[in-house]
């Protein structure tokens, strides 16, 4: 099924995923990453695209939710609760649904979720070659986090936070 690719006004729907929907996240997230696969170690990249059982043992962990076009997946975001932050994790949009607006409309859900559950701040960690990403959180009021972060894998991370509330 083709997506829509005009850039005026695409219907894009965010939902929670279901367990039904854990091998199309998991696809998602390997098609989504895939022009990155040679700035990943193995081990990194493994972990940065879990399979649809993993998908499915992370409902457990916390809300998973998806960008639907034309009843398409063509975007995912994962959270878990921290102590009085939520941790944003496995964000991705389909490389045909980029520049949709996408992961801006994805960020702004779970800041909502965020603020309505009660966590003072959001954070997450990327990695220094996902410029298009690191762009997007600056933009959304998200600040790089000045102490060392470990690595995954060998792959570097970035940790970037945003107070709200």
């Amino acid at each position: 099924m083709s997506l829509t690719t005009s850039k005026v006004n695409p219907v894009i729907k965010i939902r929670a995923a279901c367990l039904s929907d854990a091998d199309s996240i998991a696809f998602l997230l390997k098609d989504a990453f895939e022009e990155y696969r040679q700035m990943y170690t193995p081990a990194a990249l493994e972990a940065t695209t879990p399979l649809g059982d993993q998908i499915r043992e992370r409902l457990n962990e916390g809300p998973i939710w998806i960008a639907v076009q034309d009843s398409v997946i063509v975007g995912s975001v994962s959270g878990v609760p921290m102590e009085d932050s939520f941790y944003i994790r496995s964000m991705a949009v389909s490389p045909a649904a980029r520049n949709l607006g996408v992961a801006r409309k994805l960020l702004q859900h779970v800041e909502t979720y965020a603020v309505q559950k009660g966590f003072k701040a959001l954070s997450l960690c990327t990695t220094p070659f996902l410029s298009g990403a690191i762009h997007l959180y600056e933009r959304s009021g998200f600040h790089f986090v000045r102490q060392v972060q470990p690595d995954l894998f060998g792959t570097p991370l970035l940790k970037m936070i945003k107070r709200i509330n």
